[in-house]
C-alpha cells in the first residue's frame, strides 16, 4: 500500500488506543487527506496498468470525501476509468430513484461527475424478490472476488458502532445478506425519511467478513454525535455488541476522525494520562472539575491523595497543594455564573463574563431553525429583553421540513374557511387547497413537497416564531426572517453554504452593529443545518471583522436541544428561577407544530420543552454538585473569539 497523506498526521501516544486513530482539525481537512490517498491509489494503479477496486460508503460522512474527489477529477485530471466500485448497503426495499436510495445518492455525490464507466459501479439492489436474495448476494460477493477483492473499502460508524448495516451482534464472519435495522439505526435514518413508521426495517449489507478482506480499510467519524461510539471501537475490547471493533484485528485499517468525533478519546479528553502535558489555564480547568465529577465530591473537598491517585501528581508538583489549586477553579467556575447576560450596568465587571458597557446593548440572536432561540436560551432571550437591550431575532431558516403534512393540510383548509366567513375572494385559495390536498393523498414516503406544500408549512414556522418573539416582547421590527437558499430544497440533504448565505448574514450584521451575537454552537453533526448556520455567520464575521463597529462586538455560542456546553468548557451561565423556567416552557409551547409528535423526534421521546427543562436543571444540578449554589435552571454559553 502506498503511504498515504494520512500517515504523516500528528501522532499520539497509542496506549490506550487498539487502532491506528489520526485526529484532523476538521472533516474538511480529514475528508481532503482520505481523497488524497485514493487519488494516489488511483494513479499507481493507473502506472501498473491495473484496476482499482474500492468498496464505498454512503451517508454524511463520506460526502465531503466524494466532493474532494469530484474536485480533483475536475480541477486535476484525477479519471476513474479504471475503478471498480462496490457499495456497501442499500435499504431493502428501494426503488432506485427514490429520494432516499444509496443509488440515487452515489449517482448526485459522485458517479454523475466523474468518468467512471456506469458498468463499473455496483450496489445492491433494493427492488428484488426476498427469494432472489440469498444468490444475489453470493453473486455480489463473487463478483468482488473476481477482481482480486477490495483495495482499500471506505466506512463510515453508525451510533450503535455498525459498519455497514452490519448491526450489533454481527458476527465476524458474517456475509452479504438481508439484514434486519436496529432501532437505534432506523430512528437515526427516520428523519431522511419523513418520521419512523416510514423508514425501512431492512437492508441489504456487505458482511463483515468482506470488509475485514479489504486490503486496505479508512472508517470515518464526523461530530461530537459520534464521540462515544468512536471511544468503545477504538479502546474497547473487540466485540460483535461493537461491530467497529473488529477493525482492531485488521492489520491496515484506520480511523481518520475531526476533533468532534475524537473529543473523548482519552488522549484527548484526559491527555494528562498518556503523556506529560504543559498545564494550561484551560487544561487545569478541564482536569479539576473533571476529577470532582468523577469523584463526586464538591471542587473544594479535592485531595492531594485525590490528585496523586488520578494521575494528576505533575498538576499538584506544579501548582498545588490541593488547597490553592481548588480555591482557583473554584472562583473561576463562580465567575461565570450571572444574572445580566448583556453586563450588568455601572458595576465592576473584572470578574464577570460581559461587559458593563455599553450598559444598553444591541443584540443579534441567531437562531438556526424557528425554535432554537427559545429552545436552546430562551430564559436569556427574556432576560436580555428584560433589562432593556435592543434585541433582535434571526431565524436563519424556515424550518419547513420539520412540519408534518397534516399540520400543512389543516392550515390550508383555515384560509379557505377564513376567506369564506369574510367575505374574501376565495377562488385562488381554492385552487392552491386543491392542490395540495391531491399531492398529499397520493404522496410517496419519500417524495419532496411541491413548493405550495413547503410554503404553507414555513408558513406555520413563521407563525409560530413570530408569536413566539411577541411572548418575549419584541415587536415586528426586530424578527427578521432570513431563509437562507442553502436550506430550501425540500429535502434533508441541503446545498452547501453559498455566497448568496453569507451575503444575507453579513447584510443584516451590518445593518444591527451588534455589541452581542448569540448563535447556536451545536457541533454534534458537521453537515447539520446548525452547523452550516454557524459557518454563515462565522464566515461573515470573519470578513466583517476590520469594521469598526466589529471591535465592540462579542460572540457567545449556545447549543441546541440535543446536549449542553461541558462545565469545564462553559464562560457563561445564566441562572434561572422556577417562574422563569416556566416562563421558557409557555414560549417554546408557541411551537405548536413541533410540540405532539413531530418529524424530527430523534432518538429522545421527550417534546422540546422537557428535554430544555431537564437539561438546564442538569447543567444547575452539576455546577451545585461541584460546590456552587443551587439554581432551578442555567442556560449555558461560550465565547468565540475572532
Amino acid at each position: 500500500m502506498i503511504k498515504s497523506s494520512i500517515d504523516t498526521a500528528t501522532s499520539f501516544e497509542k496506549r490506550f488506543e487498539n487502532i491506528n486513530t489520526v485526529v484532523f482539525e476538521t472533516s474538511f481537512s480529514a475528508s481532503k487527506a482520505v481523497a488524497n490517498e485514493i487519488a494516489e491509489l488511483i494513479r499507481l494503479k493507473q502506472t501498473q496498468n491495473q484496476l482499482c477496486i474500492l468498496g464505498l460508503a454512503t451517508g454524511s460522512s463520506p460526502k465531503g470525501l466524494y466532493a474532494e474527489l469530484v474536485r480533483l477529477h475536475r480541477e486535476e485530471n484525477l479519471s476513474f476509468k479504471n475503478v471498480i466500485a462496490f457499495n456497501l448497503d442499500e435499504y431493502y426495499p428501494m426503488e432506485p430513484d427514490s429520494v432516499n436510495s444509496y443509488v440515487r445518492f452515489m449517482k448526485a455525490q459522485l458517479f454523475d461527475h466523474v468518468d467512471i464507466l456506469p458498468e463499473h459501479y455496483h450496489i445492491p439492489d433494493g427492488t428484488l424478490e426476498k427469494d432472489e436474495i440469498a444468490e444475489y448476494c453470493k453473486l455480489y460477493e463473487e463478483n468482488i472476488e473476481s477482481y482480486g477483492g477490495l483495495d482499500l473499502q471506505i466506512l463510515g460508524i453508525g451510533g450503535n458502532g455498525h459498519i455497514g448495516f452490519n448491526e450489533s451482534g454481527s458476527l465476524q464472519n458474517s456475509k452479504t445478506r438481508l439484514v434486519a435495522l436496529d432501532h437505534v439505526t432506523r430512528v437515526a435514518a427516520s428523519g431522511d425519511f419523513s418520521g419512523l413508521s416510514n423508514t425501512p426495517r431492512t437492508a441489504i449489507t456487505l458482511g463483515v467478513k468482506k470488509i475485514m478482506e479489504a486490503k486496505r480499510v479508512i472508517l470515518m467519524a464526523w461530530g461530537e454525535g459520534k464521540s462515544a461510539i468512536i471511544k468503545k471501537s477504538v479502546e474497547g475490547e473487540i466485540s460483535n455488541k461493537v461491530p467497529a471493533t473488529f477493525l482492531q484485528d485488521h492489520n491496515n485499517a484506520t480511523f481518520v476522525l475531526d476533533q468532534g468525533s475524537a473529543s473523548v478519546l482519552t488522549r484527548i479528553s484526559t491527555p494528562w494520562l498518556v503523556e506529560k502535558v504543559v498545564w494550561t489555564d484551560k487544561l487545569v480547568r478541564k482536569a479539576v472539575i473533571g476529577l470532582a465529577q468523577d469523584l463526586k465530591k464538591p471542587i473544594l473537598m479535592l485531595t492531594d491523595a485525590d490528585y496523586i491517585e488520578n494521575g494528576m501528581s505533575d498538576l499538584l508538583a506544579d501548582s498545588g497543594p490541593a488547597y490553592d489549586i481548588n480555591i482557583y477553579i473554584f472562583n473561576k467556575l463562580q465567575n461565570t455564573i450571572t444574572g445580566w447576560p448583556g453586563g450588568k450596568p455601572n458595576s465592576d465587571n473584572s470578574k464577570r463574563p460581559e461587559r458593563a458597557e455599553p450598559s444598553r446593548k444591541r443584540v443579534l440572536i441567531f437562531s438556526p431553525h424557528p425554535d432554537d432561540d427559545i429552545i436552546s436560551m430562551g430564559g436569556t432571550f427574556k432576560r436580555l429583553q428584560e433589562q432593556g437591550h435592543d434585541v433582535h431575532i434571526a431565524y436563519q431558516t424556515s424550518g419547513n421540513i420539520a412540519v408534518a403534512d397534516d399540520e400543512a393540510l389543516r392550515f390550508a383548509s383555515f384560509v379557505c374557511d377564513y376567506n369564506d366567513k369574510f367575505g374574501i375572494d376565495n377562488a385562488a385559495a381554492q385552487i392552491i387547497y386543491n392542490k395540495v390536498i391531491d399531492f398529499l393523498k397520493n404522496k410517496k414516503s419519500s417524495e419532496i413537497d411541491i413548493p405550495e406544500v413547503r410554503y404553507i408549512k414555513g408558513l406555520i414556522r413563521k407563525g409560530e416564531a413570530r408569536a413566539t418573539s411577541h411572548f418575549i416582547g419584541l415587536d415586528d421590527a426586530h424578527i427578521h426572517f432570513m431563509e437562507l437558499p442553502f436550506y430550501e430544497t425540500g429535502k434533508i440533504e441541503k446545498h452547501p453554504i453559498g455566497e448568496a448565505d453569507i451575503t444575507l448574514t453579513m447584510d443584516l450584521i451590518t445593518s444591527i452593529q451588534p455589541h452581542q451575537i448569540y448563535a447556536a454552537g451545536d457541533l454534534a453533526d458537521p453537515h447539520g443545518t446548525h452547523k452550516v448556520c454557524l459557518d454563515a455567520i462565522f464566515e461573515s464575521i470573519k470578513r466583517l471583522k476590520t469594521q469598526p463597529f466589529m471591535d465592540n462586538c462579542w460572540v457567545w455560542l449556545y447549543r441546541g436541544a440535543w446536549q449542553e456546553w461541558a462545565i469545564d468548557e462553559i464562560e457563561m451561565a445564566v441562572p434561572m428561577g422556577p417562574d422563569q423556567v416556566l416562563e421558557k416552557r409557555h414560549g417554546i409551547f408557541k411551537h405548536q407544530s413541533q410540540k405532539d409528535g413531530v418529524v424530527f423526534q430523534g432518538t429522545d421521546s421527550r417534546e422540546f420543552w422537557q428535554r430544555a427543562e431537564d437539561r438546564n436543571k442538569e447543567t444547575a444540578q452539576n455546577y451545585h454538585d461541584l460546590g456552587l449554589s443551587q439554581y432551578a435552571a442555567m442556560e449555558a454559553f461560550v465565547r468565540w473569539h475572532f
